[in-house]
């Protein structure tokens, strides 16, 4: 017995150890790889890794004094690493390590720091930022407790120099220093962007600093069981509500595919493991309908960069699940199916990256839960990574610059000192000069500035765009309005593009406030140069816009493309989005018929698009967020980036690669990928039920059945209890027949497919319609008297004869109002707006 009994575990222990060997060998082998122990006389080992002593580095630092700092080892709570935190060094000046790179790509930059007590030194007190050459990566930075920081930065010259600078009074320390090369094939241009959707470009100059790496369902992942000497940590603290989640453990299962996944992207250990809904506590009732979210810390004004993991070790056969996937608001892959992104293969590791447009808040909300079209409730997330995007200025801090590296300066001391006892004399007679050159060369360029260059007419020569991006586009308009703006001009009317201006950020740029040298006041959106996406966009705008004129239709004023520039100028919206509006802001709520009137504005707008023009033209992006509010709060539908001209007369749609937003998308479109007006419509519908509610399309935190706006709404609304769910502010100030025909008005433009769905001039003729009952302009029952009805709604009708033969027509065959809502309306309406929709 005794000896049965040892073998086993000896066996044990042999499978243990292998079991580590596998996980600890890494299929990847650094071309550069730095590790120091700094402060320390002597070499450390961590588990196989020789993080080499601080003399043996000094070959790498240029500093003013070394203050080599240590503390007693029971000092420290016992880790794998805590050897690394016994020693430091520190700094009284601006300090330097200078790497020489084998291989150019991204790398690795890991410091760890332990506050600790060294003579005067006390370093919980110390405020440092820490740079590279291109980079801040920390700013006014001062660790409080065991902390390493993780950054990912892409190195394209032949040295990589590490900047330590203290702030005044202050000093900078640091316990242990890593740089080693990454795979190229970790980090690529693939990353999806969620808001527009599109395709991430420039991620490989970014440099990235790690946020959170979670294993979900499982345990701590530490750093000698990674391939990478990553650290995955459990994600019980980031549930919002852990109880609703299962953990799955299901290691030995996981396969990689032959081209994606690799174990140097997670380890075995997170894609065999998971977070799963946890059905338990409702019974397995398959109508259980919850998500699962996660919450994790961030800086606002920052992009994020989101790896979510996958591996389906819940499924019992493939294709099984669907599931919706949630960054904040944003629904970023509707109806996902783990089975399909691995081939149809269980328990395959699988990845999917996002980006995410600069965080507003603090808190960044990722949620997995079942889609409506699976046949069981049910997700599940097996691991996760958030990596912070350097802003525009190349930091991953809210504060700092990127400061000079001295020992540069030092090399040009000298030199400098000779330049400026020589120059000075010639400064001094040339500065007369140059001031008076730049005052006149000011005037005139100014002057210049008021001279904007028409479009042309059709008819005429076209004007073609010659910048970098613009390949001479070719941009013919049919208004005299339309101009091309000095790039001098913009720059006087946004004050330089001061930040202080921005009243928005999109895909495609930021958008100024800005002021013409003639007081008219503008929207100046600039174009982002890192986003080829914008090219499209850029041009689509231009061309939609300056064939188009329409009150309730955003006015383009001008554009310009001069030095490698995409800038689009806009009339000014005073009240801007519709959206911010109806929540998110504390902006004072809107009545009942101030919501009606921006509804039929937005609506007119876009019948005009659909009807004012030889072919229809498709928006493609209808969202309260693109109807503007100028200062009377009148609607203009904005934002044509997207848009697209209609089918042929002989085709019933277009076939185009779906664009558009979240909560708003035509599912029929999604389905099919073909084209119609009726998306508009279908998009319009959602905005409809948001002017009523007013709450997101897509709320995340919300319970299952309230978190799509558009189902939840058509919910209440089949059942007839509409009012149940309006903004609370509205309660008691609709009038019940306006709120009827409100509701079966969005009723009908959410309609599965699209022949089902009202055309814009039905909708529109609706709308006016509850309004008047609103504002109870009829006295007679409308059912009885259509004939009235139309009358009375037609208040910008010069052909009152016109409209009375047409009226009675309808009349005729028309036993009650209810009938005039459906495709004979559609007549009625292009008689009764014939003189404002062409």
């Amino acid at each position: 017995m005794k000896e049965s009994w040892g073998f086993g575990l000896l066996m044990r222990g042999l499978c243990i150890l292998v079991l580590g060997l596998l996980c600890g060998v890494s299929g990847f082998d650094p071309a550069d790889n730095f590790l120091i122990d700094c402060g320390s006389s002597k070499d450390t080992d961590i588990s196989n890794r020789v993080f080499v002593s601080d003399k043996s580095a000094s070959k790498y630092l240029k500093t003013s004094q070394d203050i080599l700092a240590d503390t007693p080892s029971n000092s420290i709570t016992s880790t794998d690493d805590s050897a690394l935190y016994q020693t430091a060094r520190i700094f009284t000046t601006q300090s330097t390590y200078t790497f020489p790179i084998k291989q150019t790509g991204r790398h690795w930059i890991r410091l760890y720091f332990y506050p600790f007590s060294y003579q005067e030194y006390d370093m919980s007190t110390a405020n440092f930022s820490v740079s590279t050459q291109k980079n801040v990566l920390l700013g006014n930075f001062s660790a409080k407790n065991v902390t390493v920081k993780e950054f990912s930065v892409n190195v394209t010259s032949k040295d990589l120099v590490i900047i330590f600078s203290p702030k005044s009074y202050s000093f900078a320390y640091i316990n242990a220093l890593e740089i080693v090369s990454v795979p190229d094939v970790l980090i690529t241009d693939d990353a999806s962007t969620i808001s527009p959707a599109g395709v991430f470009s420039g991620m490989y100059a970014q440099a990235l600093e790690t946020v959170a790496r979670v294993n979900m369902g499982g345990s701590l992942v530490s750093f000698e069981n990674d391939t990478l000497w990553r650290t995955w940590v459990t994600d019980r603290s980031f549930l919002t509500q852990p109880s609703s989640a299962k953990s799955v453990n299901k290691i030995g299962s996981v396969k990689y595919p032959k081209v994606g996944a690799t174990p140097d992207f997670a380890p075995q250990t997170v894609y065999g493991t998971c977070s799963e809904m946890n059905l338990n506590d409702t019974g397995d009732d398959p109508n259980s309908n919850f998500n699962l979210t996660w919450t994790f810390d961030v800086d606002p004004g920052f992009q994020y960069f989101i790896r979510l993991h996958f591996c389906d070790i819940v499924s019992t056969a493939a294709n099984q699940l669907l599931f919706n996937i949630y960054v904040n608001s944003w629904n970023v892959a509707p109806d996902f199916d783990p089975g399909q992104k691995a081939s149809g293969i269980l328990a395959t590791a699988y990845y999917s990256d996002y980006v995410t447009p600069p965080a507003k808040s603090n808190k960044i909300n990722v949620s997995v839960g079942p889609s409506p079209r699976s046949a069981y409730p049910d997700a599940f997330l097996n691991g996760l990574e958030l990596l912070k995007l350097n802003n525009s200025q190349g930091s991953l801090s809210q504060v700092g610059s990127v400061p000079t590296n001295p020992s540069s300066k030092g090399k040009k001391k000298i030199g400098v000192i000779v330049g400026v006892s020589v120059g000075v004399i010639v400064v001094l007679v040339m500065v007369g000069v140059l001031f008076c050159m730049h005052r006149r060369r000011k005037q005139e360029q100014l002057a210049q500035s008021k001279i904007w260059i028409p479009l042309s007419i059709n008819g005429g020569n076209s004007h073609t765009m010659e910048s970098k991006y613009s390949n001479g586009t070719t941009i013919s308009a049919t208004s005299n309005m339309s101009y091309r703006v000095p790039f001098a001009a913009l720059l006087e009317a946004t004050s330089n593009f001061d930040e202080s201006l921005v009243i928005g950020i999109g895909g495609f740029g930021k958008v100024y406030r800005g002021v013409l040298y003639d007081g008219t006041k503008v929207a100046v959106k600039r174009g982002n140069p890192k986003s080829q996406q914008g090219l499209a966009e850029f041009r689509t705008e231009i061309e939609m816009l300056s064939q188009f004129r329409h009150r309730h239709l955003v006015s383009l004023m001008g554009y310009c493309d001069e030095k490698n520039e995409m800038i689009l100028v806009y009339e000014y919206m005073e009240n801007g989005t519709l959206k911010s509006h109806l929540y998110g802001s504390d902006l004072p709520s809107m009545s009942w018929k101030q919501r009606l009137e921006i509804c039929i504005g937005s609506a007119r707008g876009l019948h005009y698009l659909h009807t004012g023009y030889a072919k229809a033209v498709i928006h493609r992006d209808v969202k309260s967020a693109n109807i503007l509010l100028d200062e009377s709060f009148m609607a203009k539908v904005a934002d044509f980036g997207l848009s697209k001209t209609g089918p042929e007369l002989d085709q019933t749609h277009v076939s185009t690669a779906v664009k558009g937003s979240f909560g708003y998308l035509d599912p029929e479109y999604f389905r099919r990928q073909q084209l119609t007006e009726k998306s508009d419509v279908y998009s319009f519908g959602v905005v409809l039920f948001e002017v009523l509610c007013a709450r997101p399309v897509i709320d995340p935190s919300l319970p299952r059945e309230m978190v799509n706006l558009a189902e939840w709404a058509m919910k209440w609304q089949k059942k007839g209890q509409l009012e149940q769910i309006i903004d609370p502010n509205l309660v008691g100030k609709i009038r019940p027949d306006s709120l009827r025909k409100f509701g079966e008005t969005a009723e009908k433009c959410l309609a599965d497919f699209g022949v089902d769905r009202p055309s814009m001039g039905d909708v529109l003729w609706n709308l006016e319609y509850a309004l008047q009952l609103q504002e109870a302009v009829i006295q007679d029952d409308p059912e009885e008297n259509s004939t009235i009805l139309i009358g009375e709604l037609s208040p910008q009708v010069n052909d009152f004869s016109q409209v009375d033969t047409v009226a009675s027509a309808a009349h005729i065959g028309t036993p009650n109002l209810d009938d005039l809502s459906g495709v004979s309306m559609s007549r009625v309406f292009s008689q009764l707006v014939k003189s404002e929709g062409r």
